[in-house]
Formats: structure tokens, C-alpha cells, sequence
């Protein structure tokens, strides 16, 4: 080749960005178009409040710290640093027994639940991690690359010989309900592990759930990280990089159409601008990409039918953002042991169904279920001296709802709600408030582009993952028909959460069509 290839890479969320980056450093010549101002999708910060650095998605790394990602970019190179969240996680008091302390330390987790839930738990707790931090592992090696058979197989080849492996499938397809229901006794162990699984969109009633309730395992290898400075230091650590190996990023004028031109792509913007391109990576919400062909003159009937069988969901959640002048203060608990990591404020799974059950009717919970995060505690530097700052994730809550009243007449109200369920754990927390944010699903689609409020894009239900993410024919990344047009981004295996695996994916994809475009193996004569 006498020059190298142009890649346009549609969106700045981190999988775009991490695609970016590998294909820059490969020494190929890269441009990211983002509609927004503010680059990094989800996974980026801003100062909401006076000297409050707030995060607009994202606020917990977990899975990018296990891909080795950011030992290949050697992101810290370009700034990112992480802190560990240990205690990785927290369950309140019932008023009755103590708190649920989850540290990185398997022992001292262990010491938490025998005073917490009694002996017997304690004991199953620690051969749950044994047998569900290998089998989660392996999960991890599955997300590591595209998702075929074989690369399926060889992830978890050896973990279960039995039965030619049918135990261990049988498991890995059961309920995460089911999972906790074998492992524990103990209903508030259970609603903690269970709410840790729900963050990936589902509830635990679902089949295929097993695995995401069973990735706690995981925390005492590598516990949750939070990037200094907010969940944005880690995209300004990938632009970082990838300007320095001489790719552009471009904000504030978003792609209006994706045409295929010749052997390559015509990329147009808002903005008029015209761009050619060998390559496109579509690190937009799969709908929008679909949207970008459409106005490109794709087959039509082909988008209908995409469209069709693509399930987005009924929403997940909303987000609470805070300034507050102290940190909740939780009965029978230090900060060192609640503020550090995520905090489950919930006891019972019931609560957890009941909400699944309301918003699935497209009703407000009954009861919020609520995610506390208050990671000033873990790094001064997002807000001012003598102020905190917390983020409060509650599921689930419909996008759309059954009455057909508008969100915004419910926003401020179910705030309220959601700050009352921190003040009911920690009393006294309520009057701490300063400033406060409120993102309803709709505020989540129309600030970052998540379609339906679903910050996974599309359901994480266990027909839209792994081979069927998002569909059977779109799961290799690639686009049937449209050559040169890679997928990235939640709606692609993995799915939803930081991992930055579908980037890398999409990259080598990238790179190794082009080599054999280059060098084509000789035809048998």
C-alpha cells in the first residue's frame, strides 16, 4: 500500500475510542466525529455543580480493568489513574445484625457475612468465590474478542468436564435468583449479590442471569476501580493517546449519513462537511447507525426487518447526582467501610421485583431501588473542600409511561424518593443536600443518546448477547452487505458496562481485513 487507510470512527464513546487508538497506533489514519460537545458518550465528566465534577454515565470501572486494555494503550502514560474501591461494596444495617462489608480481602468479607448472616453463609461465600471466580474469569476471556464458537468454547474449555459440560451449561443458563437460592440462606447476602447482577439490566428472575450475579466472585481478584477525576479521566486518557499517534477527534457536528462510495464510504455531517473514507467504525447506538445507512440508501426493507428485531426495552433507570456537605452516615458503619465502594440499599429481592415488575407496566417503582456511590470519599479532587458528592442509581424506571404523562412532571418528585431511601438507611442523609441533578431515562436519551433510556442500548436478555448481540447476522461486527462498516459499542458483544473489548475487537477486525486485502492468498488453480 502506498499510503496508509482512513478509518471514521462514528461516536467518542470509550469503544469507539479504544478502537481509535489501536488502529492510530497500527499507523493508520483516524478521525472520530461526535454530535456532542463533550466527548466520551457516557463515560465522561463535567462540572454540574460549582468545583463538583460530575459524571453524565458511567461512575464505576469494573470489566476494562480485567480486558488488559489499558496495559496495551499504556494509558497511564496519558493520565489514568485508578483507585480501588475496597470495600467494594456495602450493605446497610437491617437494624437487627450488622452491615454486609464486601472487601477485596476474601477473609475480611467472610468475618462480615459470619457476623452479619451467620456461619453458614460465610463458609458458602467463600466457596461461591472459589467456584464462580474461575467460571467469571472465564466469562471475561469470552468477552475478550469477538464472540464466535470457538472462541466461546476455548474460554471455558476445562472449567466442567462433566456430563461433557451439560452441569456446567445448566448452570451458567439458570436464573441468578436460582444461583443465589443454592449458594446462601440468608435473604439480605442474596438482595446484595442480586442487585450487583441487576447492574447489568435484567433482574435475577431472568434466564442467563446466573452469570451476572456470579461475576462478584471477580471483585476479590480485581475489585470495581474509579478513575481520579471522574469516569471521563479515562476517555481523556484515550483522546490523549490517540492525538498522540496522530488521530483527530472532531465534537459538536454529529454524522448525518453513511454512504457507500466505490470501494469505501462517503461520511457526511451536520455541519456539510464531506468526508472518504476506506473504513467506517460505528461506535453510534446501533438504531442510529441503522438511521445513518438508512439516509445513506441502504436496502430498506433489510433496516425494517433490523429495526424490527431489535429490542431496546422499557428503560432501566434514572440517576440522582449530588452535592452534599457530608457523606451518609450509616448505623453500625464507618466511611472507611461504606463510602468506598457501591452501596446496596436494598434487603429483600422483592423489592427488587417489584420495581422490575412496575416498570415492565410502565409505573414508577414502588419503592426505589437505589445504588448509592459517593466516590469523593475515595477522591478529593471531584469536589470542593468541606463538600461530597454522590450519585444515586435507582432501577427500574420506564422510559415510557402507561398513563402517557410526561417525565418531567415526575422527575423532581421521584428524586425525592430516591434521596428518602438514602435517608432511610442513614438518617440525617436528606438534609445534607445542597445541589442536586436529576437524569430521568428520557433526560439519558437526550443528553448522551441512549435510546429508551437504556444505558446498555439494547436489552442485556440473554437472546441479545454473546452470538445474538444484537443480532445473529450484525454479531461479528460487521454489517452484511455494506463492506468497510464495523460496529462497535454497547449494542455489540459484550454489551453495556465499561470494557472497551468491543473496541479492541472491532480494531483487530479492522486491521485484519486490511492485511487480507493486502497480501490475498493465491487462488488453487
Amino acid at each position: 500500500m502506498s499510503r496508509s487507510e482512513t478509518t471514521v470512527v462514528v461516536g467518542s464513546g470509550h469503544n469507539a475510542l479504544v478502537a481509535a487508538c489501536y488502529l492510530a497506533r497500527a499507523g493508520q489514519r483516524v478521525q472520530v466525529l461526535e454530535r456532542d460537545t463533550v466527548p466520551g458518550g457516557a463515560v465522561s465528566t463535567v462540572e454540574r455543580f460549582p468545583g463538583h465534577l460530575v459524571d453524565r454515565g458511567s461512575s464505576a470501572h469494573i470489566m476494562v480493568r480485567h480486558t488488559g486494555i489499558i496495559e496495551e494503550l499504556e494509558l497511564e502514560r496519558f493520565g489514568l489513574r485508578y483507585l480501588d474501591c475496597d470495600p467494594w461494596g456495602f450493605t446497610p444495617s437491617d437494624g437487627v445484625r450488622p452491615p454486609i462489608v464486601f472487601h477485596r480481602d476474601l477473609d475480611a468479607t467472610c468475618a462480615s457475612i459470619a457476623a452479619a448472616c451467620g456461619t453458614k453463609d460465610a463458609g458458602a461465600y467463600r466457596r461461591f468465590v472459589e467456584v464462580w471466580g474461575e467460571r467469571s474469569a472465564g466469562v471475561m476471556r469470552a468477552f475478550g474478542g469477538p464472540p464466535t464458537p470457538g472462541r466461546l468454547v476455548r474460554a471455558f474449555w476445562g472449567l466442567d468436564a462433566r456430563d461433557g459440560g451439560s452441569a456446567l451449561s445448566r448452570e451458567f443458563l439458570q436464573t441468578g435468583d436460582a444461583l443465589l437460592d443454592y449458594w446462601f440462606d440468608d435473604e439480605r447476602l442474596k438482595a446484595s449479590l442480586a442487585w450487583f447482577g441487576a447492574q447489568s439490566g435484567p433482574p435475577m428472575s431472568e434466564p442467563g442471569t446466573a452469570p451476572m450475579a456470579g461475576f462478584a466472585a471477580l471483585m476479590h481478584t480485581l475489585p470495581p476501580g474509579r478513575a481520579v477525576g471522574g469516569s471521563g479521566a479515562l476517555s481523556a486518557a484515550l483522546i490523549a493517546r490517540l492525538r498522540a499517534d496522530g488521530g483527530e477527534v472532531h465534537t459538536g457536528d454529529a454524522v448525518t449519513e453513511l454512504r457507500r462510495s466505490g470501494r469505501g464510504w462517503q461520511v457526511r455531517t451536520e455541519s456539510g462537511r464531506e468526508l472518504r473514507a476506506d473504513t467506517v467504525i460505528a461506535g453510534s447506538h446501533i438504531l442510529a447507525t441503522l438511521d445513518l445507512l438508512r439516509a445513506g440508501g441502504f436496502e430498506e426493507t433489510v433496516l425494517d426487518d433490523w429495526q424490527r428485531r431489535i429490542r431496546v426495552g422499557p428503560g432501566i433507570g434514572m440517576v440522582v447526582r449530588l452535592a452534599t456537605d457530608r457523606l451518609p452516615s450509616y448505623p453500625g458503619a464507618s466511611a472507611a467501610e461504606s463510602a468506598h465502594g457501591l452501596q446496596f440499599l436494598v434487603s429483600d429481592r422483592r423489592q427488587l421485583r417489584a420495581a422490575h415488575g412496575a416498570a415492565s407496566a410502565g409505573e414508577l417503582p414502588p419503592r426505589p431501588v437505589v445504588l448509592a456511590m459517593s466516590f469523593s470519599a475515595l477522591d478529593p479532587t471531584i469536589a470542593p473542600p468541606g463538600e461530597h458528592q454522590l450519585s444515586l442509581w435507582a432501577q427500574w424506571h420506564p422510559y415510557e409511561l402507561a398513563d402517557g404523562s410526561d417525565w418531567s412532571a415526575h422527575a423532581e418528585q421521584e428524586a425525592d424518593r430516591i434521596i428518602a431511601e438514602v435517608d432511610r438507611y442513614a438518617p440525617g442523609f436528606a438534609d445534607s443536600v445542597v445541589q442536586r441533578f436529576v437524569q430521568t431515562p428520557v433526560d439519558l436519551e437526550r443528553e448522551m443518546g441512549l435510546r429508551g433510556g437504556n444505558v446498555m442500548h439494547v436489552e442485556m436478555s440473554l437472546d441479545q448477547m454473546m452470538l445474538w448481540r444484537p443480532l445473529p447476522e450484525l454479531s461479528g461486527q460487521r454489517v452484511p452487505g455494506a463492506p468497510g462498516l464495523y460496529l462497535t459499542g454497547a449494542s455489540t458483544h459484550p454489551g453495556g458496562g465499561v470494557s472497551g473489548a468491543s473496541g479492541r475487537s472491532a480494531a483487530h477486525l479492522v486491521l485484519g481485513d486490511r492485511r487480507t486485502r493486502r497480501f490475498p492468498f493465491p487462488r488453487k488453480r
